[in-house]
């Protein structure tokens, strides 16, 4: 049930992000002089900023208290961006919009009940913005305080990972409701009507602790008191001098950005391998979205049979390299090849997304008995604050053309920038987590 709840927060508050990371030209229609990465990009640095106060508040607070305070914030958030415009749509579910004629009025010549203004908008998804670390910095602490060694990486994957399907829902419904101006306003309304039902869950039935702990290393925490945990920039400095934390740091970082780069331009990525077609670039980024899920649960079980966390995130980090390239590469003899390009984007998602996770649970490992919330807010800063720098920077890269082999007919190509860029990350990645070697703290609590 908590895994359940904390998985639903996440995907909302990530549906919400990239909302409009599909539809930009009907954003930017409904506010003229506003982009869709624009306001990705305020969320992502709201989601930095709170990634700061998130451990030292569920130390004092508590999980539960903490998620349910989150999943309220998160709907008065989404309720900011509906604005008034959620009445008239409620009128006519129940079909009583024609007995009121009021919700026709405008001010300034704008309709009351309609969309709300930019700054609305802009301070509701600020606010989702700062709720959803709570979602995002805790599954560790979930994992480890609800579920066995062997099943730790799994739930971890599950409710770190499940954000994207938040994305690919943003993909798909977005593209489907909001293909036109009107439509934007009944999408932000179900969104709304979705989170303000999940906060009402979340106070139903969240839970704090389980009656009995789920391994050997929880127990031993529970009895040493290790759970009252220090300052947040105590345990920060604390994991930069334990050895082997900042090269899971690094995975982590490398994999975030890659995931929201590609989320945040997708319609362009697509465009390069000629697939132009609203839903079908809609379904082939939900599809990318899945396929994080899926690598996460797949990868992450075969994770917490072997321990093997180094040698499946190399394995993951280079074939991740070979699967970007295509992204943004055009073979001047075949041209654009739309087929090679979907398939290469699942299987980045595949490939890249259970990264996440998998250093997010290693990091834990190697700093135990450290915070779990401190470790996975310092992984969240790191890869929002450089995703949100990188979005914008693989923006303008992504306007730029470079020709490889100009003088080989038959490998004459061309590659975009933002490509470059990502795979600079991904080889400088490699190369630095090479030189992991740390012995597994928790694991050796556990008897694994």
């Amino acid at each position: 049930v908590q895994l359940g709840y904390l998985s639903t927060l996440a995907l909302l508050s990530d549906w919400i992000c990239f909302s409009t990371a599909s539809i930009p030209d009907v954003f930017e229609e409904a506010y003229p002089g506003r982009t869709s990465d624009g306001l990705i990009d305020k969320f992502l640095l709201m989601n930095v900023l709170s990634c700061l106060a998130v451990t030292d508040v569920i130390a004092r607070f508590g999980l539960q208290r903490c998620i349910k305070a989150s999943s309220v914030l998160m709907a008065v958030g989404a309720g900011l961006r509906s604005g008034l415009g959620i009445v008239p749509i409620l009128f006519e579910m129940l079909g009583i919009r024609e007995n009121f004629t009021f919700l026709d009025v405008k001010v300034f010549g704008v309709p009351l009940f309609g969309l709300p203004p930019y700054p609305v908008i802009l301070t509701g998804t600020l606010m989702v913005g700062a709720a959803q670390p709570f979602f995002q910095c805790t599954p560790p602490l979930l994992s480890a305080q609800w579920f066995a060694s062997n099943e730790r990486a799994t739930s971890t994957a599950i409710a770190l990972n499940f954000n994207q399907v938040g994305i690919a829902t943003a993909f798909l419904v977005g593209s489907k409701m909001a293909d036109v101006l009107d439509g934007i306003r009944w999408y932000f309304a179900l969104i709304a009507l979705l989170c303000t039902l999940t906060s009402i869950g979340t106070f139903w039935h969240f839970q704090d602790l389980p009656p009995v702990p789920p391994s050997a290393s929880e127990i031993e925490k529970l009895q040493k008191g290790q759970h009252n945990e220090p300052p947040f920039r105590v345990s920060v400095k604390s994991f930069f001098s334990t050895p082997g934390f900042s090269r899971p740091l690094a995975a982590f970082i490398c994999s975030i950005a890659i995931t929201n780069v590609v989320g945040a331009f997708i319609d362009e990525v697509m465009e390069r391998g000629g697939v132009t077609d609203r839903r079908t670039v809609a379904w082939a980024g939900a599809g990318f979205e899945c396929a994080i899920v899926l690598g996460g649960i797949i990868l992450g079980q075969y994770v917490d049979r072997t321990k093997e966390y180094k040698k499946v995130t190399l394995a993951c980090i280079a074939l991740s390299l070979i699967c970007i390239l295509p992204l943004g590469l055009t073979e001047h003899q075949f041209g654009q090849e739309p087929v090679i390009l979907v398939i290469s984007l699942f299987m980045l998602g595949f490939f890249v997304g259970p990264v996440q996770p998998i250093n997010a649970e290693l990091a834990v490992d190697v700093t135990f008995p450290g915070d779990e919330t401190a470790v996975e807010s310092v992984q969240q800063f790191g890869g929002n604050f450089c995703s949100a720098l990188l979005v914008p920077v693989a923006g303008r890269a992504a306007k730029l053309d470079y020709t490889l082999l100009p003088n080989v007919p038959f490998l004459e190509s061309d590659i975009r920038g933002d490509v470059i860029l990502m795979m600079l990350v991904t080889v400088m990645t490699y190369a630095y987590y090479c030189g992991f070697n740390a012995p597994l703290r928790r694991s050796m609590a556990d008897g694994d």
